[in-house]
């Protein structure tokens, strides 16, 4: 009985190291590195995502606080523009300088 239960953990461990030398293998081969790299991109693509959705926010709500803290210091209401170009919108436009010559 001793001997079948030991031929039988023989089984399951060649078996697991069997599939890991394979997959191991499968990793190595150029198709294999371009997928860990196609994940590692899209891994990075949603960090650097989501980072940039926290900073908008992050500015959005310090917005927001400014516009209130003058509001409360000199009581004018400034009319606050919405939407994404918001910034762009309040900026003077810059004109290119021609060179002369």
């Amino acid at each position: 009985m001793k001997r079948l239960f030991w031929l039988g953990v023989g089984v399951v461990a060649g078996v697991t190291l069997s599939r890991k030398a394979a997959e191991t293998a499968r990793q190595a081969t150029p198709a294999g590195l371009a997928s860990n790299l196609g994940d590692a991109v899209r891994e990075l693509a949603g960090a650097v995502g989501s980072f940039g959705a926290e900073v908008r926010a992050g500015m959005s709500e310090r917005e927001q606080e400014l516009h209130d803290m003058v509001e409360e210091r000199t009581g004018v209401t400034a009319p606050r523009a919405e939407g994404r170009h918001a910034a762009v919108a309040r900026r003077p436009v810059r004109r290119a300088r021609r060179a002369e010559g």
